[in-house]
């Protein structure tokens, strides 16, 4: 049926605006045919398509089908992405997946060729994936036997895995490396007075033997800036336990009534605190550099576990010559003493972090008589060598930029210190074990508030394990 309109479209747009009527429904295109009449030229006429049309417009059926399809598509996709998400969060935070060692590590020595530059990025992108929970952690509990147990100054371990110091040297990241695996974390070390270590570049890589040639020469924001990052880790860890954020509820942690040691803040774990002299400091002053020693132990000691007595580090001068029998025994009485006097109801621990390049008989014999009279409670075997090793595998025959690398002045380690370390390990556990049957230990007259454990413990420093022995700790 013919619809009455306007002619052209002119007239048409114009009465529709006169009219204010809307488009008519039905409408759904236009479409201006010139006649093919040759005569009227300029007359037109308005063709109407009617939306009524089924070749146009799909049916309820078809429309309903494409839509639930396209709900399903979404579902699928949507679930499909949370889920590779979802793993992909658990596969890249767990310590053992391989993309750390093939990807990350591989990644970070091509953008940063400088060994430090990588330590210090690596250590800030620890610290920011700390704080938003998506860090790297041991998942799981396989040790479910606990065959990797182990039992060190009273505390029982989860495993004999330690990290040395030098990896967290300003108590950036203790409770990161931790949730990664490491039974005992090592901070430091740390120096009385805030030191910049020796000129750059100071750390160099060793890739064909894993190994690293460092001269850091003890860089350290200081014992006070330190000591406010661990009281601040205590307080936060008050606070959340419910005690409160002030010195009374950091307090109680410090006394265990969170149920935990006071250092690490975690079961079956522990935390160290490596401390040391300046370097302006004379070694032949002894009385400064007991002094150097004594202000840390005062500042750090009841944030520890463990206080850790650097005198073997081959990078600051002088440092070594305090392995001598008198000077040694000096100084780790003055840090005993001061430890007992920590305002804690359990004290820590004490250890001395010894060189492995002094292993001449007079030497080991020396360090186990400062060792015994002082009360010290362990021994560290050792820190970095001034030795070169020959490289492995045997007949290996390094590049010439690797032999030039090993030239640099500073301490060496990597795996062939793990032979030398053992063996050393061994004849320091002989004498002391031999002096502990035949020439028990006087309480009375130790600087220990606590008698002194049966025998002491010896924590090598190595990469490979051994089986622990009861009260001793192999790495």
């Amino acid at each position: 049926m013919p619809c009455l309109r306007p002619a052209t479209p002119t007239a048409y747009r114009t009465w529709q605006c006169l009219t204010r009527r809307p488009f008519p429904p039905h409408v759904r295109q236009l479409h201006w045919h010139r006649p093919k009449s040759h005569h009227n030229l300029r007359s037109y006429q308005l063709r109407f398509q009617s939306t009524t049309s089924t070749s146009t417009v799909p049916s309820t059926a078809s429309r309903d089908a494409r839509s639930l399809f396209a709900r399903l598509k979404n579902i699928f996709l949507g679930t499909t992405i949370g889920l590779s998400l979802t793993l992909g969060y658990y596969y890249v935070t767990d310590t053992r997946a391989s993309i750390h060692e093939w990807l990350v590590i591989p990644c970070l020595r091509h953008f940063y060729p400088d060994a430090e530059d990588a330590h210090d990025f690596g250590n800030r992108a620890l610290k920011a994936l700390y704080s938003f929970g998506v860090h790297p952690r041991e998942r799981g509990y396989n040790d479910a036997k606990g065959d990797l147990a182990v039992e060190v100054f009273g505390h029982t371990l989860q495993n004999p895995i330690g990290t040395s110091g030098g990896i967290d040297k300003h108590c950036d990241i203790p409770d990161a490396l931790l949730v990664a695996g490491a039974a005992i974390v090592e901070i430091g070390g740390v120096t009385a007075e805030p030191q910049h270590g020796n000129e750059k570049p100071r750390v160099w890589r060793i890739p064909s033997q894993n190994a690293l040639v460092n001269r850091y020469g003890l860089n350290s924001e200081g014992a006070d800036h330190v000591a406010m990052r661990l009281r601040q880790r205590v307080r936060e860890y008050a606070y959340h336990m419910g005690f409160g954020i002030d010195e009374e509820a950091e307090q109680r942690v410090l006394d265990g009534e969170a149920g935990v040691p006071p250092g690490s803040l975690q079961e079956g774990k522990l935390v160290a605190v490596q401390v040391a002299k300046n370097k302006w400091t004379s070694e032949s002053d002894i009385e400064a550099t007991k002094r150097d020693y004594v202000y840390c132990v005062d500042l750090l000691a009841k944030y520890a576990d463990i206080v850790v007595v650097n005198v073997s580090s081959p990078n600051t001068p002088g440092l070594r010559g305090l392995q001598k029998t008198e000077p040694l025994t000096d100084i780790l009485t003055a840090v005993v003493g001061a430890a007992r006097k920590v305002k804690r109801k359990t004290p820590p621990a004490v250890m001395v972090k010894i060189s492995p390049d002094e292993d001449a008989e007079d030497d080991v014999r020396g360090i186990c008589d400062a060792i015994w009279d002082s009360g010290v409670d362990g021994l560290i075997v050792g820190n970095t060598t001034k030795r070169r090793p020959d490289p492995l595998p045997s007949g290996y025959i390094l590049s010439q930029q690797e032999q030039r690398l090993l030239l640099e002045q500073g301490g060496y380690s990597g795996p062939q210190t793990f032979g030398r370390t053992v063996a050393l390990v061994k004849r320091y556990r002989k004498i002391l074990d031999d002096r502990s049957y035949s020439m028990p230990r006087d309480n009375n007259s130790s600087p220990s508030s606590t008698p002194p454990p049966k025998s002491l413990n010896l924590l090598p420093q190595t990469r490979r394990l051994k089986k622990p022995s009861r009260g001793t700790l192999s790495i």
